[in-house]
């Protein structure tokens, strides 16, 4: 395993601004350490992208001092729990004092915070692989502290909590979600008593913000493999109460033609795919949600076994309560609708004969995102048949083919009437509303139907040709 002398080699600058914290540290007689994900990252010889500090005694008096001898000007402090932020570039700082905390049994905010040491700092972490420190101070600079045997726990890749886990996870609940992230992002197994408690603890989640929560997904969805953390939540009754038109297709069964029988395990191994094909947490999200009306529009025909038509749109319209519940972005709700709607058209193109006018249509309405709305497509593909994926590959491909003039692509992307809507308003006599969007709308039709050219004098002819069917 690697140690604090790699960073020398490896992040000289973060290697340099260690080496400084340290020398204020013995300037001021404190006891200071690196702690938590930190010093894992460092044995693990990942990158550094911040630096989390550990004082014995008070934190936000160490992180002043530190942030005048580093140049910054203000620090965000935490007076509270004695902790600070320094917007330090290139790496944040966050200084905390040791500390121990009690908790209301609703809430995961600290009721009580008791200033203590090293050791009793440590052991109140969530797990054994983020209980460890190293020194600071220039005669013990990089000196371990394992009390709880983390190297140990991370060489056997093992995810195990220092205290009872059943007071661990009932004290922040947050930290199963982060359970299946470790698990998902380092490819740890979680100790049989842990998953246990996790199973026994789940609803104790219902007390943490939405955000943290939310923070907590992305975080999943952003690991190398998704799906290893997704089932975890699932297997423990998480995904039950974090999403739970998620948990609702485990179990369900769908028609064999392209997918998995389970839908559940079909959406996961299209999150899986789409992370092998792109780093882009938005796309695996959109992966996620993609099927997520199969559950509500699942029948039975007799001839094709299941069917879920409309699943697209329902999906669509789902989204809208999904990301107002999960406290999503407006471009992020706005990304998952658009992606879910249109996730099958390329399909249905792929398997006739495509027509310029269908292929322009769903470039189009996929706009800037037509490139992940392709790799979604791709991702969607889970059979295990080779004969069918080479069968539906060469058809996709021709679709792919057709969408890759640069020229149509740039002009589609930001396509709409060549007659804008102020005229439309000035040439019929009309006040902003409906119906100018309807006309502004058919006007774009007949463009991508090709009945007229995407030119202005065209769109202005086919205006007064049809103005009075609207007014």
């Amino acid at each position: 395993m690697a140690n604090i002398h790699h960073l020398a080699e490896k992040q000289p600058e973060i290697y340099s601004i260690l080496k400084k914290i340290g020398e204020v540290a013995n300037s001021k007689e404190k006891e200071v350490y690196v702690v938590g994900g930190v010093v894992r990252d460092l044995l693990l010889d990942r990158p550094l992208k911040e630096i989390d500090l550990m004082v014995v005694g008070d934190g936000i008096e160490f992180a002043n001092t530190l942030a005048k001898e580093m140049g910054v000007k203000k620090i965000i402090s935490f007076p509270k729990f004695s902790t600070a932020h320094i917007p330090f570039k290139p790496v944040p700082i966050e200084v905390a004092a040791a500390r121990e905390e009690t908790y209301n049994i609703n809430s995961r905010k600290p009721q009580k915070v008791i200033y203590t040491d090293l050791n009793g700092d440590l052991i109140r972490r969530d797990f054994t692989i983020n209980a460890m420190a190293m020194s600071l101070t220039p005669d013990s600079f990089g000196e371990l502290h394992d009390p709880h045997n983390g190297v140990k726990d991370l060489l056997a890749k093992q995810l195990i909590t220092p205290l009872d886990p059943d007071d661990t996870f009932s004290e922040d609940p947050i930290r199963m979600m982060r359970a299946a992230y470790f698990a998902s992002g380092l490819g740890l197994e979680i100790d049989k008593k842990c998953f246990k408690s996790m199973k026994r603890q789940a609803d104790r989640i219902n007390i943490v913000s939405q955000e943290r929560i939310t923070t907590e997904f992305t975080k999943i969805l952003s690991t190398p493999k998704p799906s290893v953390g997704l089932i975890i939540l699932q297997e423990v009754g998480l995904m039950k109460h974090i999403f739970p038109e998620i948990h609702i297709m485990y179990g369900m069964d769908q028609t064999k033609e392209w997918h998995h029988k389970d839908i559940f395990y079909h959406t996961m191994q299209v999150v899986d795919n789409a992370a092998n094909l792109s780093n882009k947490m938005e796309l695996r999200f959109a992966a996620l949600v993609h099927d997520i009306a199969k559950p509500n529009t699942r029948r039975i025909d007799p001839q094709k076994g299941y069917t879920f038509h409309g699943h697209d749109a329902v999906g669509e319209r789902m989204l809208n309560k999904v990301a107002k519940r999960m406290k999503l972005s407006n471009n992020l709700k706005n990304y998952l609708k658009k992606l879910t709607l249109l996730h099958l058209r390329p399909i249905a193109l792929a398997k006739k004969e495509i027509t310029d006018s269908a292929v322009r249509r769903v470039m189009v309405m996929a706009g800037e995102d037509l490139d992940d709305l392709l790799t979604l497509c791709r991702a969607d593909i889970t059979t295990k048949n080779p004969k069918k994926i080479k069968q539906y590959m060469r058809n996709f491909e021709r679709v792919e083919l057709k969408m890759k003039d640069v020229v149509e692509r740039d002009a589609l992307k930001a396509f709409q009437s060549p007659v804008r809507g102020a005229e439309i308003m000035k040439v019929c006599g009309l006040q902003e509303g409906r119906v100018v969007g309807k006309i502004k709308f058919a006007i774009e039709e007949a463009i991508l139907d090709e009945k007229i050219d995407n030119t202005y004098e065209s769109a202005y002819a086919f205006l007064l040709k049809i103005k009075d069917e609207y007014l």
